[in-house]
């Protein structure tokens, strides 16, 4: 692999940096031949991911599925040989007309905006996913959760393991819980591979927790402490090992915390962002004894460790904002402690 930048000052680099593959991708993604099919495809991480496959294995046919809200995205995810189909998954006969694939990436899904209307969430995170594993029994499926389904835990814990058993609280968490089991009854009944991806939090330049606390920090915005703690890790080491997961998946249903290893004091980052941005960081509130964290270690033994460390990141986040980087405009809300999203 070539080294990383120093900085990333465009968008055309930063796409670069966090589609890259690495020897271990590639040689995970030869045990799985055939077609990816990414459903969801549009959203954060989809193309990103689908560029990274294709990088990966440049004669494999990567399909993406969307409806293609974003001017100019279908277009660009085509210039990278990315094959594009636009659907409305939630409808029955489109999912019907999308084409067969041994490998699927399932990414569609609903956070934010689920308090106030939660019936939609129900239906985007419960009733869509089993459509999907009945019209894809007979695939490898990979799909995405989130560390909201598990408990908060005591900062000094060490992050929950997989062992720990689930606690959602919201609708947001509760309906994620519910996608698992849905996957979880399509491997038990029809034997379908299948593979969980409990992610929190991925890190993109023009979005997520390192993003958040930068921006409040350059802009004199005290950050706030309520959850005091969090993990992130690099998208790009999330998206390969999202792809690496198709070789492991099977009717087990194996569920994975997937984030990185450190147990990240949002005060101790906003002032580190301080000191590379020549500002004071300020805080509102006080950090709780406990936090939603996630242990990976099940993860790092799978896929090794992520690939970006936490100290490149702060580097890349913090030039990227100081340099009027574009904003995706979506907060993660990591302060929420009562599940309302």
């Amino acid at each position: 692999m070539q080294p990383w930048p120093d900085t990333i000052a465009d968008e055309e680099t930063l796409e670069e940096a966090l589609s890259r593959p690495d020897p271990a991708l590639e040689a995970d993604l030869a045990a799985v031949p055939g077609d990816i099919l990414v459903l969801g495809a549009a959203g954060k991480m989809g193309p990103t991911l689908c560029r990274q496959a294709r990088r990966a294995d440049p004669a494999r046919r990567v399909i993406a599925v969307a409806r293609w809200s974003e001017e100019g995205l279908r277009a660009r995810m085509e210039s990278w040989g990315v094959e594009t189909i636009a659907a409305d998954l939630t409808d029955r006969a489109a999912l019907a007309a999308l084409p067969d694939a041994p490998n699927v990436v399932f990414m569609a899904a609903r956070k934010f905006g689920s308090t106030g209307n939660e019936a939609l969430t129900w239906a985007m995170n419960v009733l869509l996913p089993a459509m999907v594993a009945e019209r894809y029994a007979a695939s490898r499926i990979v799909f995405f959760s989130t560390g909201n389904v598990l408990p908060l835990v005591p900062v000094i814990s060490g992050g929950a393991t997989e062992d720990v058993a689930p606690a959602p609280v919201g609708d947001y968490a509760a309906s994620c819980l519910g996608r698992e089991r849905v996957f979880q009854h399509a491997a038990a009944t029809r034997g379908t591979a299948c593979f969980g991806i409990r992610l929190n939090y991925a890190i993109d330049l023009r979005y997520g927790v390192l993003h958040d606390i930068a921006t409040k920090v350059l802009h004199g915005t005290p950050v706030p402490l309520a959850m005091g703690h969090a993990n992130v890790i690099w998208q790009g080491d999330a998206n390969a090992w999202t792809l690496r997961a198709l070789r492991h998946a099977d009717a087990s249903c194996p569920i994975l915390n997937v984030t990185g290893p450190e147990t990240v004091s949002v005060r101790w980052v906003a002032r580190e962002f301080a000191r590379r941005l020549g500002r004071e960081a300020a805080f509102a509130g006080e950090e709780a004894p406990d936090a939603l964290l996630s242990n990976a270690a099940r993860a790092f033994a799978l896929f090794g460790y992520p690939s970006v460390p936490l100290a490149r990141m702060l580097d890349w986040v913090a030039g990227w904002v100081a340099g009027g980087g574009r904003s995706l405009g979506k907060a993660t809300k990591f302060e929420v402690r009562d599940g309302r999203f």
